[in-house]
C-alpha cells in the first residue's frame, strides 16, 4: 500500500468572506491510495479554526503505513488528515470490490438532496444583489457574526423574498445578541441558525429561550461532541473535516438522530471530491449545506452534479 498526499489550489469564482476572514481559493491536500495496481482517492480541506495548516495535516498523513479503516481511528484523532485518508480507503474498497460504497453501506437507493447555497458575508447592498442574482435558490445560507447583521438580513430578505434561509453566525454573537436578534431571525423566516456563540462559552445557551432552532457546528466534532451538546442546541452540523472521515459520520449521524438532533450536513469549501462522500451522509437529512463546487471557478474534471432536484450522489468516476 502506498499513500500519496498532493496539495491543491482552486479558485474562487468570488472572494468569500465570513466574520473570521476571506479567502480567493481553496486550498487542499488530496490522498491517494495505491494497493496493488488500485488508486482510491479521498480530499481534506485543513482549517486554521481548528489549530490545522496543510503542513500539518500531511505530516499527520505520511506518518501513516498500510492502514485500513478499523485502525486508522486509533492511528489519527478526527480532523481533516483522517478524513482524507478514510474516504480514500472506502474509495479503494469500491473499486477494489466493484460495488458502490452506498451499496456496502447499506444505504439503499440514494437521492438527491436540496443543499443550501452560501452567500458571502458583505455589505447589504452587495448582499442583496447576491440574494437576487440566486433567488432561483431555494435554500440560501447566510453568513453572519458582526454588529450589521440585521441590516444584511432584511437585504437579503428583499433580494430573496420566497427562498428559505438559514444563517451561519460563526460564533460571532453572545447569548445577549441571540435573544436580542432571534425574533427578527423568526419575523424574517428563517428556519435554523448555526453556531451563534463560540464553541467555548457555548454553555451560556443552557436554559436559553430558543425561539428558532440552533445548530451545532465548531461545537459538534465526532460523537464524543454529543453529550456536551445537550440542552444547548437542536441540531448537529455534520462535516467530514471534522468528524474525521466517512466512518465516522456515519456513526455520529445515527447517534444524534437517537439523542433527538436534527441533522445538517455541512462542508468547507472544497472540490466535488471533498462534497462526494458526504452526499451520503446527507440522505434524509433535514439540512444538506453541500456548496463548496458552486463557490469554485474550477472543479475536478469529474464533477457532482446540482439542479434544480439538489446536489445528486457521484459517479462512480468521481468516487465510490
Amino acid at each position: 500500500m502506498q499513500i500519496l498526499v498532493q496539495a491543491e489550489t482552486f479558485k474562487l469564482a468570488q472572494v468569500f468572506t465570513i466574520s473570521r476572514s476571506s479567502r480567493t481559493e481553496a486550498q487542499v491536500l488530496t490522498v491517494r491510495i495505491n494497493h496493488d495496481g488500485v488508486v482510491g482517492w479521498g480530499e481534506c480541506v485543513p482549517y486554521a479554526r481548528y489549530g490545522e495548516t496543510l503542513d500539518t495535516v500531511r505530516a499527520q498523513i505520511e506518518s501513516l503505513g498500510a492502514i485500513n479503516r478499523i485502525d486508522l481511528a486509533a492511528a489519527l484523532p478526527a480532523g481533516a488528515a483522517r478524513n482524507a485518508v478514510d474516504c480514500a480507503l472506502w474509495d479503494l474498497e469500491a473499486k477494489s470490490t466493484g460495488a458502490r460504497v452506498s451499496d456496502i453501506i447499506g444505504l439503499g437507493p440514494l437521492h438527491p438532496e436540496i443543499t443550501a447555497y452560501t452567500l458571502s458575508l458583505d455589505t447589504p447592498v452587495a448582499m442583496e444583489a447576491q440574494a437576487s442574482q440566486n433567488s432561483f435558490r431555494p435554500l440560501l445560507k447566510i453568513k453572519l457574526g458582526t454588529p450589521d447583521d440585521m441590516p444584511r438580513l432584511e437585504a437579503v430578505r428583499r433580494g430573496a423574498p420566497q427562498a428559505r434561509i438559514i444563517v451561519d453566525a460563526n460564533e460571532g454573537w453572545s447569548a445577549e445578541v441571540y435573544s436580542d436578534l432571534a425574533p427578527h431571525l423568526v419575523r424574517l423566516g428563517v428556519e435554523l441558525v448555526e453556531q451563534p456563540l463560540p464553541a467555548s462559552e457555548d454553555h451560556a445557551l443552557l436554559g436559553l429561550d430558543r425561539p428558532l432552532p440552533i445548530c451545532a457546528d465548531e461545537s459538534c466534532h465526532d460523537r464524543s461532541s454529543l453529550k456536551d451538546m445537550e440542552g444547548k442546541y437542536d441540531y448537529a452540523n455534520i462535516k467530514l473535516d471534522k468528524t474525521g472521515g466517512l466512518t465516522e459520520a456515519l456513526v455520529l449521524r445515527n447517534a444524534a438522530r437517537e439523542a433527538g438532533y436534527g441533522i445538517m450536513v455541512g462542508c468547507m469549501v472544497g472540490s466535488s471530491l471533498a462534497m462526494a462522500p458526504a452526499t451520503l451522509v446527507a440522505q434524509g437529512a433535514a439540512f444538506t449545506d453541500l456548496d463548496g463546487p458552486l463557490l469554485l471557478a474550477e472543479d475536478r474534471d469529474q464533477v457532482l452534479k446540482f439542479d434544480a432536484d439538489g446536489v445528486h450522489p457521484p459517479a462512480a468516476a468521481l468516487w465510490g
